[in-house]
């Protein structure tokens, strides 16, 4: 398989179309090979439009869905970016080719290992509702997948006017959104309905009715 030409197709029919506009995302995933962080038995399906199983009930994100966000939340090189729930590390190394500098967060062992494979970054071995509150604060925090509330702690590792973005679950729908802490306090705005691979950690606290 010519996995130039799958990066290629992906930027001209998913990115692009997806309104993944920012040159540096754009720039970065088109560099970055997304086959090497998805089981070697996947490598052909590296770049479907849709999430990409790594095992232990995690997956990797559709690249529109991640471009999209990075889009949103306007990273510039030299920024410090935490992501949270990093898997393989496929979004951490192109937010390290864009020139930031990456703190990564996961807790599976097994994703673990492949995480610290990736050049360039610093690795925390902990749980992700957690973040990395040792190395804080940070310009953005990159929560890498779909959750169901956000935890005060993460949005206290941010520095004021930092910003976030997430996909939060509402009602049912997947939701992209970006949110930047000022002084007033903060909070998260969606701008496309669109799926992230799920993450652990973060479930709503089950509510007892009769």
């Amino acid at each position: 398989m010519d996995f130039a030409q799958a990066r290629r197709a992906m930027v001209d029919s998913q990115l692009r179309p997806q309104a993944v506009t920012d040159p540096l995302v754009v720039a970065a995933m088109a560099t970055v090979p997304r086959e090497a962080f998805v089981p070697q038995g996947s490598a052909a399906i590296a770049y479907i439009d849709r999430m990409v199983p790594l095992g232990g009930g995690r997956s990797l994100s559709p690249a529109a869905s991640l471009g999209r966000m990075l889009t949103e939340m306007r990273c510039r090189m030299g920024e410090r970016v935490l992501v949270i729930g990093a898997g393989t590390g496929y979004s951490s190394a192109v937010l390290a080719e864009m020139g930031l500098e990456v703190v990564a967060v996961e807790n599976d062992p097994a994703l673990l290992e492949q995480l610290r494979l990736v050049d360039g970054i610093t690795v925390h071995a902990g749980l992700l509702e957690e973040g990395a509150p040792a190395d804080a604060p940070y310009d953005l925090i990159l929560v890498d997948g779909q959750i169901e509330q956000l935890p005060d702690a993460i949005v206290d590792q941010l520095k004021p006017g930092g910003r976030l973005g997430a996909c939060l679950l509402e009602n049912g729908v997947p939701r992209l959104m970006v949110g930047t802490r000022s002084v007033h306090g903060f909070g998260l705005k969606a701008f496309a309905d669109a799926a992230m691979a799920p993450l652990p950690g973060f479930a709503r606290p089950a509510v007892f009715t009769f």
